[in-house]
């Protein structure tokens, strides 16, 4: 039950949310780069936050305690990516930064709590049941979703989420990775179906 208000919160104060003007800069600039990784957040997050460089060198340091930066495990492109949907940017507090660490490192999470994570301008697509297959080929059939805005819970204990549904066509938050020690929570916010109509639950 909290997680589910927690969503209609989330869900409110995104939705007022508007994304600032791309600047007219090179897309492995600095500029750009704070710019696309940043709005991956509300402004109230994302402007305070410290933003991290396609290189992992640090472009911009906040005062919040949260990280922007690209999560897009793909190479960093020369001249960048593309557009702020390809970098797949995430805004993580301090928790959800230890498991993204650990996920990156396939080791252990060591979380001294639930971690919370902002991707507003969503990701390029992977399989929603198994961790780490990023080609719609290789997925599991039917379970393959490019999404667009969504909020993230990352458990400190996965067992929390084992009530929750794993079926991401449903317009509710839902869990990507279930049974897995990956298991998180995918709460859809704004257009979250625009990448992939065919899933949207009005279809």
């Amino acid at each position: 039950m909290k997680y589910i208000a927690f969503a209609f919160f989330v869900f409110m104060f995104s939705c007022s949310e508007s994304v600032s003007d791309e600047p007219s800069a090179p897309h492995n600039s600095a500029e750009w780069q704070v710019w696309a990784y940043s709005t991956a957040a509300p402004s109230y997050i994302g402007d305070y936050a410290t933003v991290m460089g396609g290189d992992g060198s640090v472009l911009r340091e906040g005062s919040n305690g949260w990280t922007c930066m690209s999560g897009n495990p793909r190479p960093f492109p020369a001249n960048g990516w593309d557009n702020p949907h390809q970098a797949m940017p995430t805004c993580s507090d301090t928790e959800a930064m230890k498991w993204m660490a650990a996920f990156m490192s396939n080791s252990e999470p060591d979380m001294d709590r639930d971690g919370y994570m902002w991707m507003l301008h969503g990701d390029v697509g992977e399989d929603n049941l198994v961790p780490g297959v990023l080609s719609k080929n290789d997925s599991t059939p039917g379970q393959f979703i490019e999404s667009g805005p969504h909020f993230m819970v990352v458990p400190k204990d996965p067992e929390t989420l084992k009530n929750f549904t794993a079926d991401f066509t449903r317009g509710e938050p839902y869990v990507m990775f279930p049974d897995s020690k990956w298991a998180h929570l995918m709460i859809p916010v704004g257009d979250y179906y625009k990448y992939q109509p065919e899933s949207s639950p009005s279809n």
